[in-house]
């Protein structure tokens, strides 16, 4: 009998626990491919001059991918690295590799869901078929109180329910040891030259750093807690609450169910714990996502009317992004981004706000800039909360959660401003 070999695809999953498709390939066949496929489509320049992925992000991808390939070989097993289009890639390599199956998670975002169609059709062909799985969201979709089609449009509806009818999984371990085929080239990871990216200038005024992987996500998970603890009990700042847990989400090297089950071991009372609401919120985008798809990137989302535009977009445009539209609040804010990938989210609102109620600007223009900018982006998170401020996705009237700071308040001293707005100073 001829042993069975199935190709594990990693995408947006960059962890070896809790991760149902590893685990479960190490169960169903003899040995497993593990595989990464730096798409070029990803790292191309946009129509507006950009970058689609901008060097913040691409720099915390690439230390993702170094560190999932490094715990796979701690089990004792690689990862390889490849380059292309993927619908291309993966048959060649299913093809070489002799592979009875492929395994990967199933995404919710148009552009993502296509690649994999793509990936699904080429393997067809060659008699394969391409598993899915659903591994991105703390609430399992079969387990909701409600099919897709009828999740609520209003998110105090959606969390009420699920959190009085719907569990939250445990997590999973990961495999003891995996065994691999004879791989004759592993590939190597690229540089952010080889993407065609520049390098991203460390700034100083920063106070935080991001470095991608797995074994980064649970250190960022310790030092949450201790400070989420020291917060509590008086002997810290408020902002040391916040969890800058986004980045290792959007790309999978820790799950909404490992940070839940850590809330749980930490925590006497989780209902309201500021950690909640962020895994809420980011279910709650991914299962509208699958329910209004493409309507997300229309500028009039799913209410059928977009907002009222300005005459001079590109001039105003051009202000916002680049933090001088003389708001010093919102200003500072994009400096920020622009220097590190990273604004907290209290800033990401009132900048979009701004845009957006302020300028009378192109929402959707703000969201792809974010897409580029932003270290931890995920389209459903990030178009979701566009539509959001817009008024053509979900009604932010309906939901007692959003209700964005105003400058004055989130800068009372104006020291955060006086921050951002000095002079760049790089390391």
């Amino acid at each position: 009998m001829s042993e069975r070999t199935i190709l594990v695809w990693f995408r947006n999953d960059l962890r070896v626990h809790d991760n149902e498709i590893l685990l479960e390939a190490t169960r169903k066949a003899d040995k497993i491919l593990p595989v990464y496929v730096f798409d070029p489509h990803y790292f191309t320049v946009t129509p507006g001059g950009g970058y689609k992925t901008g060097s913040h992000r691409a720099k915390f991808l690439i230390e993702s991918v170094a560190d999932l390939r490094q715990n796979l070989q701690k089990l004792a097993g690689d990862l390889l690295i490849a380059h292309g289009n993927p619908a291309e890639v993966i048959p060649q390599l299913a093809a070489q590799y002799e592979i009875n199956e492929v395994y990967h998670h199933r995404e919710v975002a148009l552009e993502e869901t296509n690649i994999s169609e793509e990936v699904e059709a080429a393997l067809w062909k060659m008699k394969l078929n391409l598993k899915h799985f659903i591994g991105h969201t703390l609430y399992h979709k079969e387990d909701l109180p409600f099919p897709i089609k009828d999740i609520p449009d209003s998110f105090n509806t959606f969390k009420k329910k699920v959190e009085r009818d719907s569990n939250v999984r445990p997590s999973l371990s990961a495999p003891q040891e995996i065994i691999i085929p004879t791989i004759t080239d592993a590939g190597e990871i690229p540089t952010l030259e080889q993407l065609g990216l520049p390098q991203p200038v460390i700034d100083t005024r920063a106070s935080y750093t991001f470095k991608g992987g797995e074994t980064a996500a649970w250190q960022q998970l310790e030092k949450f807690f201790a400070n989420y603890h020291l917060t509590h009990s008086g002997k810290n700042s408020r902002n040391s609450a916040a969890s800058k847990l986004s980045p290792w989400l959007a790309l999978g090297c820790v799950s909404p169910r490992q940070v839940y089950w850590e809330v749980v071991k930490h925590e006497h009372e989780i209902g309201n714990h500021p950690m909640m609401l962020e895994l809420l919120w980011r279910d709650y985008f991914r299962f509208m996502f699958k329910k209004h798809s493409r309507q997300f990137f229309d500028p009039e989302g799913f209410k059928g009317s977009a907002p009222e535009l300005a005459d001079n977009q590109e001039e105003l445009f051009e202000q916002w992004k680049n933090g001088t539209t003389g708001v010093p609040f919102v200003d500072a804010s994009m400096h920020e981004l622009n220097a590190t990938g990273f604004i907290a989210n209290a800033n990401r609102q009132a900048v979009a706000t701004y845009l957006v109620k302020d300028l009378k600007g192109d929402w959707t223009r703000g969201a792809q800039w974010f897409e580029e900018k932003l270290i931890d982006y995920s389209p459903a998170s990030n178009w979701g909360n566009w539509a959001y401020i817009a008024g053509v996705g979900n009604d932010p009237r309906e939901n007692r959660y959003f209700s964005p700071k105003s400058p004055t308040e989130l800068d009372p001293k104006g020291e955060y401003a006086k921050l951002w707005l000095a002079e760049e100073n790089v390391a």
